[in-house]
């Protein structure tokens, strides 16, 4: 494909705005810095220019000359013309110190002065560019910047392949670009130092493409459409961001079933090779580009009778992808398919699709052919597409289904029964389903603009309250519009209430009020016969009840999962097999959870539920990482965060579970941005609850990260949340004996022993033996904190065994490692008289435990405390409190930018995380020495550490 110099990208690409390419860019920037050579390789507008220019502008500073050329098709022709590119600008520089007949070369053939050719000149000529790189090389580093190597002429590659074989240790680095469409890369390396490090850009992934195309301003597009375009686009960024171009430019967007809009420049692009087609073939491929799995035997069926001759002509053009074990026919570039259809007409893409819709073996495919063939409202053909809609949602594919019903609907006569806004109403449910929310949004307000039947209107602000997910505070005044469509009746009030339970849970915090408004839900669909509303109404009521630690919990989970059932509510991530689930984990029944949670996953995928599987496969991670599996947690936490990003669902909560298993198993540093990125979601949304979670993950990753005093203000701060919302289940976040253990490393073991006690109490009264152990495990550390350490031994070994017997493979290690680091400590300053404490005093169980669990962070920690040797506890340092006290006569702002101070923020972290500029906490930190009396940061972290400063 020929690139037109239009559609490259603007000079103006920082590093900051590679996006997606973050690692690549990583990797070469260090080839780079190693003094090495780079050569990006990849396809037509995969954005080798973009990196190249970054890359540039990132590592130039650090050579002396930068030399560039970047040359185009129409001038490769031209002898020379990327050596004058080059050397055009420095030639005065060098010349004089060239021998004669190499000066007299290299000028001739950059002025054009003359008859240079390479065949009269060639070792002159030679020599001379390999004398010109050193000379610019003995006054400082040079780097040749080259793009477009493919278009260089021929007599510049030769010259410069020369050279860079012989620079051996010269200063002399290249960064060149060249397209390629597969691995043919390596003809291109002879122009390049042999140190040179190949690195080929492939396609962005969705996400990568969303977050491109928000970029650049095109905005707002829903998650559907940014799907179709990374699909059609095939993950390239140039024809992303012409196909965002040409729908944010177009008033219209693509009707249900049509492909993207594909603008006259991608087509001239992409369809250049059509020219040398003939018109049947150019049919015949117009009919594949239509078809959802077009094979030579449909072709055929759609009256194609020279499908085969045809298809190969296409092939050895390039426009088609030849493999001869799969019967399907795939296009070169998905782009060719989506811009031959665009450059058809209406009238002839109908008949296409009329062929198909009698062609096509599957009942889905030939009822969307049909709808796009047919023009105007049509009831036969609007029921065939409700048909095959049922038929989409019963093989777990929603999306398919949102999409046939909004084609069901615009074919639906205004007086039918059911009519085109019922219809739509079922897309957008179906595109819940989907994890469409925007989609769903859109179709539900567009129906409220007309609907006038309660029923109809309750349904619609139903499915704009669902798609507001987590961030139900923003639809606060939905809720009076759709209590007062409901009226009196009794189905419709259940939907209500049973949303304004979740209200009362997410934006309002309180766990009594959403379980009386969950509880009222029920009785209301009960006394309507509205199964499904009462199943999740009862399984709401249940998970909250299991949170609250109430004694009704156990009853309402058996209601909950009373006959009969509903199939979508026993598999949903809010209905009855849900609430078992968190029962079962919270009771200490970890195989048993494990079981019903694999089985949920399973169905939720077959039946195409994305919300419900972003968050099974997050309670799935939490089974595994509570179960010691931490390694086969941290990969399905990382899906969940990667399913969650795609879709725009339960972002916060995958990324706190996903902290919780990086801190485990992964990096600690990654977790603990993971878990300022939940807390942020939470905060923003309005979520009391959720950003208990993401602050107990924060604490955690701290505590693993040795910050415990981070860990403690993290902690305390859920602990407060926790009080309020009234969750007295110490089995729910599990944060309290990390709260106890961080409490006595900094010195506090009586607010440790308060905590221990006060979590006991409850964990007591609900029989969560784990938190019981872990309780104790905390408590061994009080009591050796306090100079009990026998007594500290006898716990931790119990402690160490309980776990193991409960199944808490993660939790089990760590009471291993404080056994082993109390044993380690005594023996390093033996009490006089005293009884060696029993046990050997070895990580080496420990370490096996943590190798087990694959926990790598606490295996680094192990290894650490090994290789230190035997040491005596550190003595406990002050109370936080003295830090604390010396902080309340500062301001509100100072006393902020001195805590995250004492945490090891940066100013540029605290300016972010404020939002305040840089310049601001300086002049805040100036006021803060002053108050206080110290001179510097490092006085403020020892007035946490409680250590006295000079």
């Amino acid at each position: 494909m020929t690139v037109r110099r239009d559609f490259q990208e603007p000079p103006r690409s920082r590093p900051d705005l590679v996006i997606g390419r973050e690692e690549l860019f990583t990797s070469a920037r260090e080839q780079l810095g190693r003094g090495g050579s780079v050569l990006l390789h990849g396809p037509a507008g995969i954005g080798k220019s973009t990196v190249l220019r970054a890359l540039a502008a990132d590592y130039g500073g650090a050579a002396r000359t930068v030399l560039r050329c970047s040359a185009t098709e129409s001038e490769s022709h031209l002898p020379f013309l990327a050596l004058a590119d080059l050397f055009g600008l420095v030639l005065q520089d060098v010349s004089a110190a060239l021998p004669g007949a190499q000066r007299t070369a290299l000028e001739s053939a950059l002025t054009g002065r003359g008859e240079s050719t390479l065949q009269r000149d060639g070792l002159a000529l030679r020599l001379a560019v390999l004398s010109a790189l050193r000379v610019l090389a003995a006054k400082g580093p040079v780097l040749v910047v080259a793009d477009d190597l493919q278009w260089l002429d021929a007599a510049s590659a030769e010259l410069l392949g020369f050279a860079a074989r012989r620079l051996g240790d010269t200063p002399v680095q290249m960064l060149c670009a060249v397209r390629t469409e597969g691995q043919e890369y390596d003809r291109h390396l002879p122009a390049s130092p042999p140190d040179t490090l190949a690195v080929r850009l492939g396609p962005l992934n969705r996400t990568q493409v969303s977050a491109l195309l928000d970029h650049r301003g095109y905005t707002p597009l829903s998650r559907s459409t940014i799907r179709d375009i990374h699909r059609t686009s095939g993950g390239n960024p140039l024809f992303a961001l012409e196909l965002g171009r040409a729908l944010a430019e177009s008033p219209a967007r693509p009707r249900p079933g049509e492909p993207l809009p594909v603008p006259t420049s991608l087509r001239a692009l992409v369809l250049s090779r059509l020219e040398m087609l003939s018109e049947e073939a150019r049919r015949t491929l117009l009919v594949a580009s239509a078809g959802a799995r077009p094979t030579l035997a449909l072709l055929h069926a759609a009256g194609r009778e020279h499908a085969e001759a045809e298809t190969a002509q296409a092939a050895a053009l390039g426009l088609l992808a030849t493999d001869p074990e799969a019967p399907a026919l795939r296009f070169a570039h998905p782009l060719i398919s989506a811009a031959l259809y665009a450059e058809a007409p209406a009238q002839e893409r109908r008949a296409v699709h009329a062929a198909l819709s009698t062609a096509a073996s599957d009942p889905i495919e030939r009822a969307r052919h049909l709808a796009l063939a047919t023009t105007g409202t049509d009831p036969d053909v609007a029921a065939r597409l409700a048909e095959a809609g049922a038929l989409a949602r019963d093989r777990g594919a929603p999306s398919v289904a949102a999409s046939l019903g909004l084609l069901a609907a615009r074919h639906t006569p205004a007086d039918s029964t059911p009519g085109p806004d019922e219809r739509r109403l079922q897309a957008a449910e179906d595109a819940i389903t989907a994890g469409e929310a925007d989609l769903a949004r859109d179709i539900a307000r567009d129906v409220l603009t007309r609907a006038t039947v309660p029923a109809e209107r309750v349904r619609a602000w139903m499915v704009v309250i669902e798609a507001a997910g987590q961030a139900l505070g923003d639809v606060d005044a939905v809720f009076p519009q759709v209590l007062a469509d409901a009226g009196d009746d009794p189905c419709l009030l259940a939907q209500v209430y049973y949303q304004l339970a979740w209200r009362g849970l997410v934006v309002e915090g309180d766990f009594a009020e959403a379980r009386q408004e969950a509880a009222h839900a029920a009785e209301l669909a009960a006394r309507g016969g509205d199964r499904r509303t009462e199943l999740m109404a009862l399984s709401f009521q249940a998970s909250t009840e299991t949170l609250m630690g109430h004694p009704d919990a156990p009853a309402t989970v058996k209601r909950a999962l009373k006959e009969p059932q509903d199939p979508y509510v026993a598999c949903h991530h809010n209905g009855a097999g849900s609430a078992r689930f968190r029962w079962l984990i919270m009771s200490d029944q970890l195989p048993e959870a494990r079981a019903t949670i694999t089985a949920l996953l399973r169905e939720v995928r077959r039946r195409g539920m994305v919300e419900s599987e972003v968050h099974f496969l997050r309670f799935l991670a939490d089974t595994e990482l509570r179960s010691g599996h931490c390694g086969r947690a941290l990969d399905l936490a990382r899906e969940s965060l990667r399913l969650a990003r795609d879709s725009g669902i339960g972002e916060g909560a995958s990324a706190m579970l996903a902290s919780l298993a990086e801190a485990s198993a992964g990096d600690v540093d990654r977790a603990l941005a993971l878990a300022r990125e939940a807390a942020d979601h939470a905060e923003v949304d309005g979520d009391q609850m959720y950003l208990s979670r993401a602050l107990a993950a924060l604490g955690y990753a701290q505590l693993v990260a040795g910050d415990p005093a981070a860990a403690v203000r993290s902690l305390r701060r859920v602990r407060e949340l926790e009080q309020g919302l009234g969750i007295n289940d110490p089995g729910r976040g599990r944060w309290h004996g990390d709260l106890a253990e961080a409490l006595v490393r900094i010195g506090e073991p009586g607010e440790a022993q308060d905590v221990i006690d006060t979590t006991r109490a409850h964990a007591l009264r609900l029989g969560r033996q784990s938190v019981l152990a872990v309780l104790d495990r905390a408590e061994a550390l009080v009591r050796a904190a306090r100079g009990e350490h026998e007594a500290a031994v006898v716990r931790l070994t119990s402690v160490q065994d309980r776990l193991g017997r409960l199944g808490y493979g993660l939790e089990e290690a760590r009471a291993a490692f404080a056994l082993a680091r109390l044993r380690a400590q005594s023996g390093a300053f033996p009490r006089t008289g005293a009884r060696p404490l029993p046990g050997p005093a070895s990580y080496d169980e420990a370490a096996r435990l943590f190798r087990r669990c694959r926990a790598l962070p606490w295996l680094r920690q192990v290894d650490a405390a090994a290789t230190a040797g035997p040491t005596a506890a550190q003595p406990p340092a002050a109370a936080p409190a003295a830090a604390l006290d010396a902080l309340e006569g500062l301001a509100a702002m100072e006393r902020q930018v001195a805590s995250l101070v004492m945490e090891g923020a940066t100013n540029r972290e605290i300016a972010a995380r404020l939002f305040i500029s840089v310049k601001t906490v300086e002049a805040t930190l100036t006021r803060v020495y002053r108050k206080l009396g110290i001179r510097s940061r490092v006085d403020i972290v020892r007035l946490a550490a409680g250590r006295r400063t000079t």
